[in-house]
């Protein structure tokens, strides 16, 4: 259940990030009002993971999930670049999330 709870999170960083873009530097209303209701949502249930997850693996999780889901998100709907290089980093912060999943299986 924590590890579910751990990808919510980790999606609702998402949201905030891709939200905080749109917000043109919190000068748009509603997307700064998503941005700061999906922080706040996505650092309670980050915590509330943490309860059970070692900190460094919850952590590094979330973190990635809203690194890989934002880049992911630039590039199919913000019409970002998917260069080769970015490509590959994505794929090593993907295959660091997995290891580290793997590293607490439980």
């Amino acid at each position: 259940m924590h590890w579910i709870i751990l990808l919510i999170a980790g999606l609702l960083e998402v949201v905030w990030a891709f939200y905080m873009k749109k917000s043109e530097g919190f000068t748009l209303l509603v997307p700064s009002a998503i941005t700061v209701a999906a922080m706040i949502a996505s650092g309670v249930l980050l915590s509330f993971s943490m309860r059970v997850l070692p900190l460094g693996t919850a952590y590094t999780v979330w973190t990635g999930i809203g690194a890989i889901g934002s880049f992911l998100l630039g590039v199919l709907v913000l019409n970002e670049p998917a260069a080769p290089m970015r490509i590959l980093a994505g794929a090593m912060i993907l295959s660091g999330l997995l290891m580290m999943k793997l590293s607490n299986a439980g």
